[in-house]
Order: C-alpha cells, then sequence, then structure tokens
C-alpha cells in the first residue's frame, strides 16, 4: 500500500494507570520499554535510539542501563509536555528515515497523581533568579491564572461568548469519553459512564469548567518503538505506518496564554500542524477512520475540530451533537476513553490507542479503520500524526 515506505510502529507497551503506582518514575519507564519491545519480538541490544519528554525524570542513560541496551547513538528530548506527545514518533521516524538509528523507542513515564501534578499552583520562591518563563507567568499569576484549567477557563469562556456555546456542550464530551472508558478494562474509569447531569451536577474547577471537563492525573508510563518497514516485516505485530507527522507553533505563541493574539479562540498552531499532515500524506479529514484527539480539558475537543477541517469555526458543539464521534459515527473519538476515561499520560495513551485500532486489538474497536488522526496539547507548541494501516 501507500504508506508501505515509511517508518512504521511495531511495539507499544504499558503500565497500569493508578492514583499510586507504588514504584519509582524510572521504574515505570522501563517497565514500559520492557513491555514494548517483549510486544514486537525485539531485544534491548536492537535500539539504538531513545527519546522522551525534556519534563520526564527518567533519563535516557538509565532506561537504558536499567533495560540492557548497548550502544545508543539518538537521544533526543521533546519539550512543551503534551505538546510533545505526537513529536516523539516523529522525531524516531526521521531518525530511521536518515539512518541515524535503526530501532528507536519513545517512552513517557510519571507519577503525575501520586507525585508531582501537574494541574496544582506552583509558586517561585522570593530569591530564585529570574526567568524570561517566570516573568512571562507574572503577567497572569497575580490575577489568579495559575493553573492550566484556569487558564483555559478564559479560552473557553470565550468560545461561548461568541458561539453560542453551553456548558452540556462540552459536557457532551466527557460523557462520550466516559462512556468508551467504562467498556476499556484498561481505563481508570472502567465501569464507570456518567450522564449529562452527572456532568452539569459536578463542581466547578475554574469556571466554565467543571470537575467532568478536566482530565484523569495519573501514574503510569508508556513506550513505543519505531523501525523501519523493512525489519518491521519481519515481527511478531502488524507494523503501523507513520504516515505523516507535524509539529510546530504559530505568531505570539505561549503556554496556554496566548492571550495577545487577535483572536484567542482559534488554535493557529493546530491549524497549520493540520495542514502539513493532509499535504504529507494526500489524504484529508474525510479520510481519517477516527481521531485521538488532545482532551486535557473538553473544550479543546472543539478548538481540534475546527482548527483542522472537521467543521466550520463554531459548529464544533453541533457536530458533537450529531453523533459523528460515537463509536459508529463518522470519525469516532478516542474508543479508549482518552485522558479523561482513560488516564493522563501526556497524549502518549493515544497513539497507543491508535495503534491498537489499527491492529484491530482494541478494547473498543473501530470498523476497519486504515487512517487515524492522533494530535498533541492544544494552545501550545504542538505536534499531530496520521498513522495508517500497512496490510
Amino acid at each position: 500500500m501507500r504508506q508501505q515506505g515509511q517508518p512504521a510502529i511495531v511495539g507499544i507497551g504499558a503500565t497500569e494507570f493508578s492514583k499510586a503506582s507504588g514504584r519509582t518514575e524510572l521504574r515505570l519507564a522501563v517497565e514500559a520499554v520492557a513491555a514494548a519491545l517483549a510486544d514486537c519480538g525485539l531485544r534491548p541490544s536492537d535500539v539504538d535510539g531513545l527519546v522522551t519528554f525534556d519534563m520526564d525524570t527518567s533519563p535516557v542513560t538509565e532506561v537504558a542501563r536499567y533495560t540492557g541496551m548497548d550502544e545508543i547513538r539518538f537521544f533526543p528530548s521533546t519539550g512543551f509536555g503534551g505538546g510533545g506527545s505526537c513529536s516523539t514518533i516523529e522525531l524516531a521516524a526521521m531518525a530511521v528515515t536518515a539512518g541515524t538509528a535503526s530501532t528507536v523507542v519513545a517512552y513517557r513515564a510519571f507519577n503525575e497523581r501520586s507525585g508531582s501534578r501537574f494541574g496544582q499552583a506552583r509558586s517561585v520562591a522570593p530569591q530564585t533568579p529570574p526567568t524570561a518563563d517566570h516573568v512571562t507567568r507574572s503577567w497572569t499569576y497575580p490575577f489568579g491564572l495559575m493553573t492550566p484549567a484556569s487558564v483555559w477557563a478564559m479560552a473557553a469562556r470565550r468560545y461561548m461568548h461568541e458561539y453560542g456555546a453551553t456548558s452540556a456542550d462540552f459536557g457532551r464530551i466527557s460523557v462520550l469519553e466516559r462512556q468508551h472508558a467504562s467498556t476499556n478494562p484498561a481505563a481508570w474509569f472502567y465501569g464507570r459512564p456518567i450522564t449529562l447531569d452527572d456532568h452539569q451536577n459536578s463542581r466547578w474547577i475554574a469556571e466554565p469548567l467543571r470537575l467532568l471537563d478536566c482530565c484523569q492525573e495519573t501514574d503510569g508510563g508508556i513506550a513505543l518503538v519505531v523501525t523501519s518497514p523493512d525489519r518491521a516485516a519481519d515481527l511478531s505485530q502488524r507494523p503501523v505506518s507513520v504516515a505523516a507527522a507535524a509539529s510546530g507553533f504559530s505568531r505570539d505563541q505561549q503556554i496556554m496564554t496566548s492571550y495577545s493574539r487577535g483572536r484567542i479562540t482559534d488554535t493557529p498552531e493546530m491549524a497549520a500542524v493540520g495542514a502539513r499532515l493532509w499535504k504529507q500524506s494526500g489524504l484529508g479529514p474525510a479520510d481519517m477512520h477516527a481521531a485521538m484527539l488532545y482532551d486535557h480539558f473538553t473544550p479543546s475537543v472543539l478548538f481540534q475540530l475546527e482548527a483542522l477541517g472537521f467543521c466550520p469555526p463554531g459548529e464544533g458543539a453541533e457536530f458533537v451533537a450529531s453523533g459523528a464521534l460515537a463509536m459508529d459515527g463518522a470519525l469516532p473519538l478516542n474508543p479508549h476513553g482518552g485522558q479523561i476515561g482513560e488516564g493522563y499520560m501526556h497524549g502518549m495513551n493515544a497513539i497507543t490507542e491508535a495503534v491498537r485500532q489499527l491492529r484491530g486489538t482494541a478494547a473498543n474497536q473501530v470498523a476497519d479503520p486504515q487512517n487515524i488522526l492522533v494530535t498533541a496539547g492544544t494552545a501550545i507548541p504542538t505536534s499531530a500524526l496520521i498513522l495508517s494501516r500497512t496490510g
């Protein structure tokens, strides 16, 4: 098929998702990497590249040492938290294509629930030397915009004002994803669906965002193995082609506080990344058989649907209400439950779910998918992938 010349994801591995893993982040990383290699039948000595996040506490040297890897010759990291999830695969695929490395493992591991939580406000000691990041945050922190939820609430409120969207429109996304999670044994919210009334009665976190609009902070680890199509053909799992990959950010970009832009209801960085995906692959929105959209907060799903061309600006809520994102709809959304229902893993679990869907082994299996869109963090420097079935 068209994508057979592209690098492929051949192995995936994950720990359980929990609120208290009871072990170090390094151990979570090593467990996930070992599971990904076992999944495809490769040995640690076959790996010559490692990619992770600059926010990860498990250095590539330690992961390589504790898994028994030999020479590693490619070991970059990606920035901006969840915005970098898909770029880990992009970097791995680029290395394989260029011949810099033959087999690359991308991983992410953290105790994000029992340890340091990204959703909590952080203070800076007065004696700490100022940095550019501290200066940027000084424009928002004094006004209470100290957490991702409070920062995103500003854009969500403006979206409601411009387009007439309601809290219930956001809630329909949460209800859908929790329904998917309820039938996924790996999900934190397995067996626990919610109703729209449950959503509407959940407490405010940062109005207009309710508790059930927010992702589930999680302990866990995930790893994926990327290699060449020739090597992939000899391994134990059906390879999944990296048909397109792109990263980027846009003018006046900040970390979720791009309030200096003329409009804060748009995500031009996601639109630009999406346009490059469509150009690289020769595919378009109508060719996607499922979408793994980054869902740290429910309004981000609406923003992405519009930026990526699935519906016009302001019509995301109607698109959701139409049933298009259901399992039997035109574009099933996050059949694993997403970060709202399965677990918050900086978007890496969206990539593993796309691989399972294309292999035909997902807990909630989409009917005969050929191409799946995966996106990373929204309103920050971001990345995205199109993954495709190879045979």
